[in-house]
């Protein structure tokens, strides 16, 4: 069993979720749990065709995302300054 990480983003109407590592592997729902069951199923289904296929099935190579704080006025005052 192979672990993937999942990219949810909140959306007008609920959420979406894509894998990294499973490129074209897409899901959304109308809450963050839904929308997390239906990528599991969709990463499975996904999987289960690329082995029908005779297709190599993607490690997982992605290690995880963070969340990076930016000052971007303070670089836009920079910037101006200079101007």
């Amino acid at each position: 069993m192979n672990k993937y990480l999942i990219i949810l983003e909140k959306t007008k109407t609920g959420y979406s979720a894509y894998a990294p590592d499973l490129p074209g592997c897409i899901a959304s729902g109308t809450t963050k749990h839904e929308t997390e069951n239906l990528m599991k199923e969709a990463m499975e289904f996904h999987i289960e065709g690329m082995i029908e296929e005779g297709l190599e099935i993607p490690k997982p190579t992605t290690r995880g995302a963070e969340f990076i704080k930016i000052n971007y006025l303070k670089n836009k005052r920079k910037e101006l300054a200079t101007v």
